[in-house]
């Protein structure tokens, strides 16, 4: 039976080297923390995040930590588990022929022999679906992609799949209409037609962008602003991009002086 939170197992765990270092780091914490130091503290010189500290800390021994392993949970490999264990005992560790023999039965439990493998496996009652979907039916994404996109920058076989896909739905219908007078707007800074498109979209409840233009009104003269004038904030969305770009390719490998230098270093290359 598995464990609860915080109790000691019936059995002992495995030894391993992730154990090893687990209890390890449980007697660090727990050392320091007897000694009256902060979970701040002991997080700054043991180099853990404080939530993890605090963890270590209100254990009363490494194993408590460890509910959610070893248990006698169920997994999609326990029919399996027999051969498994038969192929491990006689040498085969490579997990990517283990799991080429699992498939090459499919999915069904090992009670009949195989005819490829050794392993034994009946036909399943309850086949999983393939991940095929219906002729010419195009998944969201791409059919999203045809629709912010300008129709002269389509394919042709894409034009003609998305006026199939539009003849078979009214509310993609509405909502493309809707979200290519809204693009029209914007490339052609026609800011005062958006009140107008606004009060459509609200009024049409096929299109389901009623939030979207909803959420417009709450400043809706920054917007108008936005889509009249040609100032745009387009370069220093770009900079704060490249920012985040740099902040994440240095994570965990560096503090803020250095991505401050080599941000000054990046700008300085740009100037003209």
């Amino acid at each position: 039976m598995p464990t609860s939170v915080g109790q000691e197992p019936s059995e002992p765990y495995p030894a391993g080297k992730f154990l090893d270092r687990f209890r390890d780091t449980h007697a660090a914490v727990r050392a320091q923390v007897e000694q009256g130091l902060s979970l701040r503290e002991v997080a700054r010189r043991l180099g853990l995040g404080r939530n993890t500290v605090r963890k270590y800390a209100r254990a009363a021994s490494p194993e408590a930590m460890l509910h959610g392993q070893w248990q006698d949970r169920t997994s999609k490999l326990d029919c399996y588990r027999p051969y498994l264990e038969q192929r491990i005992a006689e040498g085969c560790t490579n997990l990517s022929s283990l799991h080429r023999e699992l498939q090459e039965c499919g999915p069904a439990a090992p009670t009949a022999p195989c005819a490829t493998t050794s392993i034994r496996c009946v036909p399943d009652a309850h086949p999983q679906p393939t991940g095929r979907r219906w002729p010419g039916r195009p998944r969201p994404a791409k059919a999203t992609r045809w629709i912010m996109s300008h129709p002269d920058h389509l394919r042709d076989d894409d034009q003609l799949r998305l006026k199939t896909l539009l003849a078979r739905s009214p509310e993609i219908t509405a909502a493309t209409t809707h979200v290519r007078t809204f693009a029209t707007i914007m490339t052609n800074r026609e800011g005062e037609r958006l009140r107008g498109w606004i009060t459509d979209v609200c009024a049409d409840q096929q299109c389901g962008l009623a939030s979207f233009a909803t959420g417009l009104i709450t400043d809706l003269d920054a917007v108008v602003f936005g889509m009249s004038t040609e100032w745009s904030s387009g370069p220093v969305e770009g900079r704060v991009n490249d920012l985040k770009a740099l902040k994440r390719s240095m994570f965990g490998r560096a503090k803020l002086p250095l991505l401050r230098k080599r941000l000054l270093l990046i700008a300085a290359s740009r100037r003209p």
